[in-house]
């Protein structure tokens, strides 16, 4: 295949039109001074909830950030990342699970929504611990979507409670609606193609 040839009429346009971009983007970001702890929510039914999450907790370690995970549902699964940050950056990381595995593998409600509240109650703390920037609270919204933590509480406590520059990720899917309009950021995973669909199980080091 020929590579494409630009003239330098071409090569001008490229600049000009680039100029304009830069000068447009530089006058919008002046704009942009206000700095926050942000609520994220990450939902949908696709893949990537849960990695974006922790993609952020990497970057907070690049940064010498502190960060705290609270993994709701899925406790009894040893993940790469739960591996990872626990081994090697427990300094940096604080890593709770409070979730003893998935609703339908545990069939004890009481069970489930003890944990879930002890993961709630765990969550709070580090959201209010000065020393704790960013704290990812992984699918914690299956456990709203169940009730077994009260929707009007979280949103209250991120409302009045949580300090102004401590950011808090939220993941999983079917986040209640009045979580979607309290967030700063919202992020619907959708779905496309996925292997399970044809029979191939879940993958190390791709979905766990």
């Amino acid at each position: 295949m020929k590579a494409t040839s630009y003239s330098s009429k071409d090569a001008e346009r490229h600049t000009e039109k680039m100029r304009k971009i830069k000068a447009a983007r530089d006058k919008m970001m002046q704009n942009k001074t206000e700095e926050k702890g942000l609520i994220i929510v990450n939902t949908g039914g696709g893949k990537g909830k849960s990695s974006s999450g922790f993609g952020m907790i990497l970057r907070c370690i690049g940064n010498d950030m502190q960060s705290a995970v609270v993994q709701f549902i899925k406790g009894s699964w040893m993940t790469g990342e739960r591996k990872l940050l626990t081994e090697k950056f427990s300094n940096q990381v604080k890593f709770v699970v409070s979730g003893e595995g998935f609703t339908w593998e545990t069939q004890d409600k009481d069970r489930d929504i003890a944990a879930a509240q002890a993961g709630w109650a765990k969550a709070k703390s580090f959201i209010l611990d000065p020393a704790i920037d960013f704290v990812l609270l992984d699918e914690i919204n299956i456990a709203l979507r169940y009730d077994y933590i009260d929707i009007d509480e979280v949103i209250d406590f991120l409302f009045t409670e949580k300090p102004h520059m401590t950011h808090v990720c939220l993941t999983g899917r079917n986040a209640k609606k009045e979580l979607i309009e309290a967030a700063d950021l919202v992020t619907e995973m959708e779905v496309i193609k996925h292997p399970f669909r044809d029979g191939i199980k879940a993958q190390k080091g791709i979905e766990f």
